[in-house]
């Protein structure tokens, strides 16, 4: 496992804001959190056979962590990193949205515009033209009706061909709409690939041209592309690999390039630029003003404009908006053949978690749910704490490691809230495993309970050199690994 602990600042801050996010960084509770997070990922890894995952937290303008886990190419063991290269496909959408909004705001476009009225050569089929057009809006939060995808096959292996934006063009009049617009939530790659064509036709420049001039360029993402980077093959794009088959091990996917979707799935960029992009919205709203976007567009962007009947389903302007143990998040994901990614933001704590995979089967998403829940707490105590925090103890240092489970798997012993936690890894939610110890004697702690009695001992056996060997528990034995 590569790993990196840092804090990245972005800009050039005053002192006292550097002072204040390594303070965060440095808290004994942010350091506990990301250590855990770092071995919980490192385990999903290897369990999963994932082949490389890069990951950022950020606080406001700062990555307050940044981890690189495996390799971005299996073949030629090349580290995965923070400024690995990975397809991030639907995030893609993103870019789409804000570039539109922009337009939007200059007077060029308005939500309730359809979409014919930018785009002559849209002339979907539509059973019942008497219930409305596809409209800006519409496409924005996927509630216009329209199908899935472009007509062609182009998420099918093993060749993944995408098609040019003429040949598009040329297949959507035989294409038909699904629903009646503003009916029913339908994801839609054809949607935002049309979002795209009115950023060009609207703007009068090339769709790439028009958001690396207005949006890529002005917020300093420097590894953030429209479409693949053909020439960072074998350098800094990692390669995308399958899934795990019944037998066998995972195999190389082709590499490819959305062409005609690239609006909607194109992209490629970094944990760090996506940190970056991420830094630019959380500024944005807490100060406000013009930069790139206005910051009230952006929050009309995150607010949600479509719930679906069943209300399993709402959506922003391009944005993925939703709720999780009460809270509300935004953000987006991508799945590309031989790629994961998750951009989560939770805008009111200026939180923003990042997760990027090179395999098919990975829950991106997840990781960044999952990052954020380890982190957020910590953040929270770090920030209202005023230096009150005790430093860790080293006396804890000669118990941490890695204990072989008898079961499968392993228990890591980690420091958890200024004592020991034990893990089992892997597990899918890293937050709620954590047991909390207390120490009661040499080399003997009880498990905390939720109601703060204590329960059941677990007592570690030293070796020669002062640190443990291994532990028992419930009369059970588990040596140390690592």
């Amino acid at each position: 496992m590569r790993r990196i602990l840092c804090l990245l600042l972005l800009g050039g801050f005053a002192a006292a804001q550097r002072g204040a996010a390594q303070s965060v960084a440095a808290h004994p509770r942010v350091k506990e959190a990301t250590a855990l997070l770092e071995k919980w990922i490192d385990a999903e890894r290897a369990y999963k056979r994932i082949p490389g995952i890069s990951a950022a937290v950020v606080l406001d303008q700062d990555v307050l962590w940044q981890g690189g886990f495996g390799f971005a190419d299996l073949q030629r063991r090349a580290p995965a990193t923070p400024t690995t290269l990975y397809s991030i496909c639907s995030i893609s959408k993103l870019f789409t949205s804000i570039a539109l909004m922009q337009l939007r705001d200059q007077g060029k476009v308005k939500l309730d515009d359809p979409v014919a009225k930018h785009l002559d050569w849209f002339k979907i089929r539509n059973p019942s033209p008497e219930a409305g057009e596809v409209t800006v809006e519409g496409i924005l939060t996927h509630a216009a009706g329209l199908p899935r995808e472009a007509a062609y096959p182009y998420w099918s292996a093993p060749s993944f061909e995408f098609p040019t934006r003429e040949q598009i063009i040329g297949a959507v009049s035989g294409q038909e709409m699904l629903y009646q617009p503003e009916t029913f939530f339908q994801y839609s790659n054809l949607g935002l690939t049309l979002a795209g064509e009115v950023v060009a036709a609207v703007s009068g420049r090339a769709y790439g041209d028009y958001v690396r001039a207005n949006l890529l360029e002005p917020l300093g993402l420097k590894d953030t592309y429209s479409d693949m980077p053909a020439d960072e093959r074998g350098r800094r794009l990692a390669t995308g690999y399958g899934g795990i088959p019944r037998e066998g091990d995972r195999r190389v996917l082709p590499f490819f390039e959305t062409k005609g979707i690239a609006p909607a799935a194109g992209y490629a960029s970094t944990a760090l630029d996506l940190a970056r992009f991420a830094s630019w919205q959380l500024r944005l709203l807490a100060k406000g003003g013009t930069e790139v976007l206005s910051a009230n567009t952006l929050r009309e962007m995150h607010r949600v404009h479509f719930v679906d009947p069943g209300w399993e389903t709402t959506w922003g302007l391009g944005f993925s908006v939703w709720r999780s143990d009460n809270k509300t998040f935004v953000g987006h994901g991508g799945s590309c053949p031989g790629y994961q990614t998750q951009l989560l933001l939770k805008p009111d704590e200026k939180i923003a978690t990042i997760a990027m995979a090179n395999a098919i089967d990975v829950n991106a998403s997840r990781l960044a749910q999952r990052a954020y829940e380890l982190l957020a707490p910590a953040i929270k105590v770090a920030t209202t704490d005023s230096g009150r925090a005790k430093p860790a103890d080293p006396e804890l240092d000669k118990y941490l490691g890695t204990y072989a489970s008898s079961f499968g798997g392993e228990l890591e012993i980690v420091r958890w809230e200024g004592g020991l936690g034990s893990i089992y890894l892997p597990t899918d939610n890293p937050i709620q495993a954590v047991t909390k110890y207390r120490k009661v004697g040499d080399h003997t702690f009880k498990r905390v309970r939720r109601d703060e009695a204590l329960a059941e001992a677990m007592v570690f056996e030293m070796g020669p050199d002062g640190r443990a060997t291994r532990l028992r528990t419930n009369y059970n034995v588990m040596p140390r690994i690592r």
